[in-house]
């Protein structure tokens, strides 16, 4: 008797199999697909059933350096990161060998058709959309996989060296335009500032000379200045004439 109940005791513990809180158990008997066991202790018993552990958490595909030439015939290196999640247990163990491979490979073809049908300003300045293209296209072929693409991000987009020095030269070119217009567009305000100024002072009675006086006293606070005052010409005039005058009377 005590041999039967150990050998009970025995079976029940051997068949005991621990699932985690991130996992999902695919149970097969005798081959076929039967449940999904969820976490905890469950029992598989041996030689009739087996199972498959599988992770549900989100999982990172690396997709390794792939070289493609763009619409406009520009070769380009672009590599990225995938992530997705399994929702799916048991299509992820009956309808694929390897999940993590075969997402790697289809993203890898997926990123190359989609950087060949596109120009490389699109490919630089529209990273965002173009990496929704990709999971848009990866998520739908991978849905008979159970599997859930969550988000796509390019990591890296290489160019040749020459085409890199001349992306610079054009980006240099552009600053110095952009200089070029804002400091045109500054001294165009400073002019028209000048010749409203110019106006106001040469309608305003003594406001010119009233200026003339300001900036000699700000000159004059510094020691280190020499100031050469200029006679406005008018007072030459009438000093000129006064003395023509009294020369008369004499």
């Amino acid at each position: 008797m005590w041999y039967v109940i150990s050998f009970v005791v025995f079976v029940v513990l051997i068949s005991l199999k621990q699932i985690n809180q991130y996992q999902r158990g695919v149970k097969f008997t005798m081959g076929r697909f039967t449940s999904i066991m969820e976490p905890g202790w469950r029992i598989v018993w041996p030689i009739f059933q087996t199972f498959r552990n599988v992770d549900i958490r989100v999982r990172v595909a690396d997709v390794p350096n792939q070289k493609a030439i763009t619409k406009d015939n520009v070769s380009v290196t672009i590599n990225a990161v995938i992530y997705y999640k399994v929702n799916d247990p048991a299509k992820s163990v009956i309808e694929i060998e390897n999940l993590d491979y075969a997402i790697s490979q289809y993203a890898q073809t997926t990123m190359r058709n989609i950087a060949g049908g596109t120009t490389l300003d699109e490919l630089l300045t529209n990273r965002d959309s173009i990496a929704e293209r990709i999971r848009e296209i990866v998520d739908k072929e991978t849905d008979p996989w159970g599997v859930k693409v969550n988000n796509v991000e390019l990591k890296d987009i290489s160019l040749p060296e020459s085409m890199e020095r001349t992306i610079a030269k054009q980006a240099e070119a552009e600053r110095e335009k952009r200089a070029v217009i804002i400091n045109s567009e500054g001294e165009l305000a400073a002019s028209e500032n000048i010749a409203q100024a110019a106006k106001v002072l040469s309608e305003s009675a003594g406001a010119l000379h009233l200026r003339t006086l300001q900036s000699i006293n700000d000159l004059s606070s510094d020691q280190s200045n020499t100031v050469v005052f200029v006679t406005p010409v008018e007072i030459l005039r009438a000093l000129d004439g006064f003395a023509k005058k009294i020369n008369n009377k004499e």
